[in-house]
């Protein structure tokens, strides 16, 4: 007598281990890239003890920033590609569309410390004529001196 035909049962649970694979090469892959994409312009800012803007300022209205790196190329932070150099009337003709829409929009210049004093003001000067009253300077924030290093005041 041949033996009875045995019919699998079905399964209804869904295998989730191909779908964790995939999940975690995304991860990789966006783990990888996002941190090329906050790349920016590279400038070295001057230390200064200066005070910090004013946080409510800010949230208000976001920033202009032309930004001017060691070889002195301008990048302004408003537009399609922030990361591109633009020439000085591009520059000139961007600020002075945001400042005509909103004539409270903070204006910055950050700008390298290797840049010539002549084309940091140059800069200021085409953000004056775009229609800026008031002009600031991005710098990175004077530390204090570390215990030990015998950079303290009062230590010879």
């Amino acid at each position: 007598m041949p033996a009875p035909l045995r019919r699998r049962k079905l399964m209804g649970e869904i295998n989730v281990v191909p779908y964790i694979d995939v999940m975690l090469v995304l991860l990789v892959i966006f783990m990888i890239t996002a941190p090329l994409l906050k790349e920016g312009v590279k400038v070295d800012l001057p230390k200064a003890g200066a005070k910090p803007i004013d946080p409510d300022l800010l949230t208000r209205h976001e920033p202009l920033i032309l930004s001017i790196d060691g070889q002195g190329r301008m990048y302004v932070n408003i537009g399609r590609n922030p990361d591109q150099p633009v020439t000085e009337e591009t520059a000139a003709a961007r600020a002075a569309a945001l400042l005509r829409r909103d004539a409270e929009t903070p204006v910055l210049v950050r700008a390298d410390t290797t840049v010539p004093y002549g084309t940091v003001v140059r800069a200021m000067v085409l953000l004056q004529r775009a229609g800026a009253t008031k002009v600031g300077f991005l710098t990175d924030p004077v530390r204090p001196a570390g215990r030990g290093d015998g950079a303290a005041a009062g230590v010879r």
